[in-house]
């Protein structure tokens, strides 16, 4: 409820709130820059970490001296073929991820609205089962262009049924299309991978989603349309700003309401859909990360997309470290991670009331 109102004012009338004093909004930008700061050197650490722990352990100078002076050595050849393509795989699948869910989130305005709502990884899951059912593919080099568009257009269909109608695009209609697309696109993958044993193979190991990377090529294949992602979604902050006055607000304020949201739209498809071709369905980082974020930020999405990209990014990587200690020398993919730990924070977050307000 409204808190600008008046006490006994009549029901509907509201004061208008007095302008935040200037030196209260400098601390406040002051707080926030401090705090992509310390965020920026989490994120520092936690690729120092994925780097140097692992089935074999290596010292952060011997670390050091393999990043600058590779020498040919088997900690050199571990540094540079293992662990560093998939710390790289980690940042920007996070980043990916944890922007998208604060774009989805801003754009239905629901705080358990999570990237998958769009039938964006349903789309790239049909297209990888159809890429080795159909063609034979089953290499993560061969099968990520058709993640990418089975992604995208699992996208464009969720926006085409939900931009039918007079209204167009809504919040609901996004999210009730998203879920109808998403069962319908889930029933022919489902046919599929029980008929054919190497497409149960190739589905499963995608499923479950990993970070585990070891050729430096995928990263090269998924870095441009990540980089496009990021700033397509960066771009739509004052629109998501403006949206959450309202849609008759946004137009009064200037903004082409249906822009902001196919623009919204086409970022979260495709930060999600280049992030789920790489490494399949990564739960929790795009549903939580938000929830974190605007707790130090506020609603502000100038603010609130890029600390959510930078704590999506550190999360990943905190979540694959864990993942490779709990069960050495194996490891449990950061997919199991994420969701065996995220689910009861989660739990303990949306206890909070404060931060599922959008």
């Amino acid at each position: 409820m409204s808190r600008s109102g008046t006490v006994g004012s009549p029901p509907g009338t509201e004061r208008e709130a007095a302008p935040e004093p200037a030196p209260r909004l400098g601390a406040r930008r002051r707080r926030r820059l401090l705090g992509l700061a310390v965020l920026f050197g989490v994120l520092v650490v936690s690729c120092l970490l994925s780097v140097a722990i692992g089935a074999k352990s290596i010292p952060l100078g011997d670390v050091w001296t393999s990043l600058v002076a590779p020498a040919g050595s088997e900690n050199s050849l571990i540094v540079w073929d293992l662990r560093l393509p998939r710390t790289v795989v980690g940042v920007l699948v996070g980043a990916a991820l944890g922007l998208a869910g604060a774009l989805m989130q801003g754009h239905t305005r629901n705080p358990i609205a999570d990237p998958g709502i769009l039938g964006i990884t349903q789309g790239a899951a049909l297209a990888v089962v159809l890429a080795v059912y159909s063609f034979g593919i089953s290499s993560l080099y061969g099968y990520i262009w058709f993640g990418f568009a089975g992604a995208l257009l699992g996208a464009l269909a969720v926006f085409a049924i939900g931009s039918m109608g007079g209204a167009g695009a809504t919040p609901v209609t996004l999210a009730l299309a998203g879920m109808a697309i998403s069962a319908l696109l889930q029933a022919p993958t489902s046919a599929l991978v029980l008929s054919d044993q190497e497409s149960l193979d190739t589905y499963r190991f995608w499923k479950v989603g990993s970070i585990a990377v070891t050729d430096p090529g995928v990263i090269w294949q998924v870095l441009p349309f990540v980089v496009a992602g990021l700033v397509l979604g960066l771009a739509n902050a004052s629109g998501l700003n403006a949206l959450a006055l309202g849609e008759d607000v946004a137009r009064g304020l200037g903004h082409r309401v249906q822009w902001t949201r196919r623009l919204g739209v086409l970022a979260i498809a495709v930060l999600v859909g280049a992030s789920a071709a790489v490494c399949g369905p990564i739960s929790f980082v795009g549903l939580v990360v938000p929830h974190i974020a605007r707790y130090f930020t506020g609603a502000d999405h100038r603010w609130l997309l890029p600390f959510s990209a930078l704590l999506g990014s550190s999360l990943v990587l905190l979540a694959d470290v864990v993942g490779r200690m709990v069960a050495r020398p194996a490891e449990v993919q950061v997919g199991v991670m994420l969701a065996m730990v995220g689910a009861p924070f989660f739990i303990a977050l949306v206890r909070r009331r404060k931060l599922v307000r959008l």
